[in-house]
Parts: C-alpha cells; structure tokens; sequence
C-alpha cells in the first residue's frame, strides 16, 4: 500500500469499535482472509517512531491504524514503547472473549525503557483463539498450527494525547469545565472500569 492515509473517500471517517478491529480486520488478517477493502496496512513499526507514522499508516482523524508482528522488544534508536500494566478485554456482542487490548505509551530518550513519557499512546489488538470456532481443524497439528499464526500478528491504534495547559503529566481529549484533571493513567483505569460495568464483569 502506497499511501494508506489517502484511501478513505472524501467525507468518509473510519471509526471501528474495538470488536470490529477484532473480528472484522485482525481477524481476517490473521486467517489469510481477504479483507475489503483492505486498507490498514502492514508496518515494522520497530523501525518507525510515532511521529513518523502520517502518510504510512492508516490515518482516520488523530489517529493511525496499522498491522504488525508480535515483537517483545518494542526498543527503537530514540526511544521505546512501554505497557502501562492495562490489558482490557474484548468481548463480541454473543459474550464471548475474542480478543484483548493491551496500552502503551511512548518514551524517549537514551535511557529507555526509562526515558521521558511522551504523549503518545499506542492500543494493541490481540486475538483471543478461545473466542473462535475451531473444530473445522481436525487434527491438534493443524490447529495449533493455525493458533500459532494468529499470535504472529496484532492491530495497533497509535493518537497523541492533548497535553493540559495546566501540567505536564495531565492529558485530556476535551475541554474540562468542572476545574478537576485525571492523569492519563487515571482516566485509563476509569474507562476500563466502566467497559467491565457494562459487560456485567467485576472490576
């Protein structure tokens, strides 16, 4: 793909939920389903730093959209992507588990993983093989190998968070009328209280 942030149409925004991202494109991709239209490219993002994602990943608004390959160490020359600890689960609307959403975020400079936290947040898709039919694979061999080439790849949603005017560790999407401000962590861990509230899980 050439230029993947010039696909969209005039006047279309794609804005999937998370289950969509799930079963409609990391789910074909990790099949070798053919997906239409196929416009979420494949990237290394190891050799790619955030901010040099426009024009190579899928860009919808303010944010991209891009495949890639499971890799442990997400250490690049300037920097490194760090997991904030959070892993959220993805259920499919027959309440089943499909899928898992892990954060990170960005950091900079010679000590990563230990350097300065920037503002840049990545969210990676991970398929749930539990949440899949898989009898049609009749032989262990076969299937275990089909589970193993679906831990190969994961779908990343890489956004910069605004920075507060009134700090540097506080980020926010909206305007704050009420005066009070969330950390980006705080805000996370509220989302996903609130996810788990409606899918009836404890929290």
């Amino acid at each position: 793909m050439e230029d993947a942030s010039l696909n969209l149409p005039p006047g279309f925004f794609f804005s999937p939920t998370d289950e969509e991202l799930v079963l409609h494109f990391l789910y074909c991709k990790a099949s070798l389903i053919p997906c239409h239209p196929n416009i979420i490219p494949d990237l290394d993002f190891s050799q790619l730093h955030p901010w040099e994602l426009n024009g190579k990943a899928l860009l919808s608004g303010n944010q991209y959209y891009f495949f890639t390959k499971v890799n442990e160490n997400r250490t690049m020359e300037n920097g490194c992507w760090k997991e904030i600890g959070v892993t959220e689960p993805i259920f499919s609307t027959f309440d089943k588990k499909v899928g898992t959403k892990k954060y990170l975020v960005f950091h900079i400079g010679e000590e990563a993983p230990h350097g300065t936290e920037t503002n840049w947040v990545m969210q990676e898709y991970h398929l749930c093989s539990s949440g899949f039919d898989t009898a049609s694979y009749r032989s262990s061999r076969r299937r275990r190998k089909h589970d193993q080439s679906w831990s190969k790849w994961v779908l990343c949603r890489v956004y910069e968070k605004m920075r507060s005017e009134q700090g540097v560790n506080c980020y926010s999407d909206d305007d704050d009328e009420s005066g009070s401000e969330l950390s980006w962590l705080d805000e996370v861990y509220l989302s996903l209280d609130d996810d788990l509230e409606e899918i009836g899980m404890p929290n």
